[in-house]
């Protein structure tokens, strides 16, 4: 049985190890395996049994939008809603921390399509806070904000956005 949970420190370098090829593919952005650690409390991992076979971020970009960051699944376990039950984990997080849109950079439209996305142009928030999230240093921000230092989109993917409304596990 596959179960889905607010990952562990101790999944850390199981996330990194599924993450690596994806990130050597230029699918996934690769990360050091200290930001992992550091961001340990934003991602959700699907185990079967005891062994990490899929994982997922929720990133609060400001006070009603998130990035969906680092979704992936063993090749072994795809086609089996594994990454679904991994996004259904972190829309459901959202709604928790009363967000009301959610972000994501992909090569995987088609999936996001099918959980409510739409593909947009351009950075969906105000001047005020674009203003205020030019302050980051995070390298995913600066993909969100659309800035110079990371242009052209180096993975060629799409920007996706969806409304929160209903959960799709209400759908």
């Amino acid at each position: 049985m596959i179960n889905i949970i607010p990952a562990l420190p101790s999944h850390v370098r199981a996330i990194a190890k599924l993450v690596e090829p994806l990130a050597q593919e230029r699918v996934l952005i690769s990360k050091d395996l200290i930001d992992y650690f550091e961001d340990v409390q934003e991602f959700f991992v699907a185990l079967d049994g005891d062994t990490v076979i899929g994982c997922g971020a929720l990133h609060v970009l400001w006070e009603d939008i998130a990035e969906i960051r680092t979704l992936a699944v063993s090749p072994d376990y795809q086609n089996r809603g594994v990454g679904r039950d991994i996004y259904l984990a972190l829309e459901a997080k959202a709604y928790e921390l009363e967000l009301r849109r959610l972000f994501c950079l992909t090569f995987e439209t088609r999936f996001f399509r099918s959980l409510g996305f739409v593909e947009i142009q351009g950075t969906p928030v105000g001047e005020n806070v674009y203003a205020e999230m030019l302050r980051s240093h995070d390298d995913g921000m600066a993909e969100f904000l659309e800035l110079a230092r990371v242009k052209p989109n180096t993975l060629g993917n799409s920007r996706m956005l969806k409304e929160l409304g209903r959960p799709v596990s209400e759908i």
